[in-house]
């Protein structure tokens, strides 16, 4: 895979049991670039640990006065020098590539994994740790994937050298294979906890990640009860528990670089002087002193893979952990798609709660939980948070159609629709059936003046449809804002629209207009809206009660107002108290009524 190739045709199927399974399955799903690099990277390696040994070989031909090794060892020297451009060139290539790719394969996954579970994402995981994992999370995984070739050309490599090294001059090659390992593993001890402090570090990043995303979302309630300070307040204080957990992070990878530092500073004192010892005893001649000190030089430079290995997985580790974490969870009632590709149509049935809407008509649901309302309306979509019995749509169970199937057939927007930024006309260019218009589905859902609005605020846009949205609307009020998305909502046009509260945040007269426009538009089409506003009740089809989880109660609106007292009660918001009045004023007329009969009699 290359970077133009991208984007992956099929990710893949990952394995999200763990942190590390999820890195090793990165890995061996990028073996033919990992390879590449490897090969790379041992050309590059290698060519630098052979500089010691050319320039060991020229010193000696100096020593000694020969001009052809002084040209051999010079043509070598120029071969080495080819050979580590070259191969630093490449590995840097293939290196990114493997780094741009991984990161490539993450965000393809989380994207699959998001539009798979739609809205009940959010109700499962905080949207600042699904913001946190997309963004900076990616980047750590796909370093660490990025630096495991580069670090085991360099393992490979100081292998070879003590190899060799030991077969050219034992009696050095035994001290630098010694000591090299020894460098390698000094900082084990101290990897433990760095890698603790570093997971402290990302735990209250995305804690900051969180609290700034739920601050900018509400920023415009928050002006409007003074809150602003207070939760900047709390940004601040996060912010800084950040910083000192990074400076705290920081103090123990500046120790390990330290120890990287200091001991192969060691090493070669050691060498040198023990070289020494032997050049005067004449055990050794002065080029293989030179070329055993040039290599143990050389060698820090792979050397310090080792410590970048350590900080790459001690990054990425909770990084991957956190999107295995997202990419593990599943739909409670996923058949991953028993039936053909199919989009049924009929009467809308949810067996759990009794509630049918009828195929073609507009049904209106009250129902005085609105947790249990929202609940209701995302298993109607086929959406549903916990396990049970799958909604039907004519008779074919949601649960057991391909999700694009699902989805196709039954469209719900929730009671807080996010509009993405762009203009509008993007925003209207969803899939869609075609037989709905956007300037119908606009004037439906009464939108004259957010479009008026919209022009106001692009000022280089003629056309409302090339007038732009910021993000999430926050240009626009409330009403404005679910208006939109009602427009967005009719335009797809589908087989059944499921809308939840579509017109809490707007006034009587314009909720009037809008509950007759959606009344023509949706004409022949299964609509199901949830609501207590009278106005939208008055022009229903039929309208279901639900109480305890159940439909109690069916029938027009005047009816129900007449005989269903539960139903009246959350219609009209009555207390308790008004109930109990009511009730009274209806039993003291009756008494009154029967003693005007005694009377009458007697």
């Amino acid at each position: 895979m290359q970077i133009q190739d991208l984007p992956y045709p099929d990710p893949g199927v990952p394995d999200a049991r763990s942190g590390p399974r999820f890195l090793w399955w990165l890995f061996r799903n990028q073996l033919g670039g990992q390879l590449k690099s490897l090969s790379w990277g041992l050309l590059h390696f290698a060519s630098v640990a052979a500089l010691p040994f050319c320039v060991g070989v020229a010193v000696q031909a100096v020593v000694d006065r020969s001009g052809t090794r002084l040209a051999l060892a010079g043509g070598l020297l120029a071969l080495a020098c080819v050979g580590n451009a070259v191969g630093d060139t490449f590995l840097h290539r293939t290196a990114i590539t493997n780094w741009i790719t991984a990161a490539a394969r993450v965000q393809q996954l989380l994207a699959r994994k998001t539009a798979h579970l739609g809205s009940a994402l959010t109700r499962r995981v905080a949207a600042g740790e699904v913001v946190a994992v997309s963004t900076g999370d990616v980047e750590k995984i796909g370093w660490f994937v990025e630096a495991l070739s580069r670090f085991t050309a360099a393992v490979v490599t100081v292998v070879l050298v003590c190899a060799g090294l030991l077969v050219y001059q034992p009696a050095l090659g035994v001290v630098v294979a010694v000591g090299l390992p020894a460098l390698a593993l000094a900082v084990l001890p101290l990897l433990p906890r760095a890698t603790r402090r570093a997971d402290t570090q990302r735990e209250k990043a995305g804690r900051a990640t969180e609290l700034a995303s739920d601050t900018v979302a509400g920023l415009r309630v928050l002006r409007g009860i003074g809150g602003e300070e207070l939760f900047l307040d709390r940004y601040r204080s996060a912010s800084q528990e950040v910083r000192h957990a990074a400076v705290r992070s920081a103090r123990m990878w500046s120790l390990i670089s330290a120890i990287q530092v200091l001991l192969p500073g060691l090493l070669l004192i050691a060498v040198v002087w023990y070289g020494v010892g032997l050049a005067r005893e004449g055990r050794i001649t002065v080029g293989e002193l030179v070329t055993v000190y040039s290599s143990v030089m050389v060698l820090t430079y792979p050397l310090r893979h080792f410590e970048e290995i350590a900080m790459a997985y001690s990054f990425s580790r909770p990084s991957a952990k956190r999107a295995a974490g997202v990419l593990s969870l599943q739909r409670p009632t996923d058949t991953a798609g028993s039936r053909a590709p199919e989009v049924p149509s009929g009467d809308l049935y949810d067996p759990q709660t009794g509630l049918l809407a009828p195929a073609g008509r507009l049904t209106a649901v009250v129902c005085g939980d609105p947790d249990a309302a929202g609940l209701l309306a995302e298993r109607l979509g086929g959406h549903p948070t916990h396990e049970g019995t799958s909604v039907l749509l004519g008779g074919v169970p949601l649960d057991e159609l391909p999700l694009d199937s699902a989805r196709t057939a039954v469209l719900v927007q929730d009671k807080d629709p996010v509009l993405l930024s762009g203009t509008l006309r993007e925003l209207l260019d969803v899939p869609a059936s075609g037989a709905v218009a956007p300037r119908e589905a606009l004037a439906a859902a009464q939108c004259d003046d957010v479009l008026a609005a919209l022009v106001q605020g692009s000022v280089d846009a003629a056309d409302p449809m090339d007038a732009r949205i910021t993000e999430r609307g926050r240009s626009l009020s409330g009403g404005q804002r679910q208006r939109l998305a009602l427009a967005r909502s009719l335009v797809t046009d589908p087989e059944a629209l499921v809308l939840d509260e579509p017109t809490s945040a707007v006034d009587s007269h314009t909720e009037a207009r809008i509950a007759q426009g959606v009344r023509e538009l949706r004409a022949g089409r299964t609509t199901v809206v949830f609501t207590s506003s009278p106005l939208l009740l008055d022009r229903a089809d039929r309208v279901v009660f639900l109480h305890g989880g159940e439909a109690v109660a069916v029938g027009a609106h005047r009816e129900l107002v007449s005989t269903e007292p539960r139903y009246r009660a959350v219609v009209t918001r009555e207390t308790a108290d008004d109930e109990a009045a009511l009730n009274g004023s209806v039993a003291l007329k009756d008494v009154l009524q029967e003693l005007e009969e005694i009377e009458e009699k007697a």
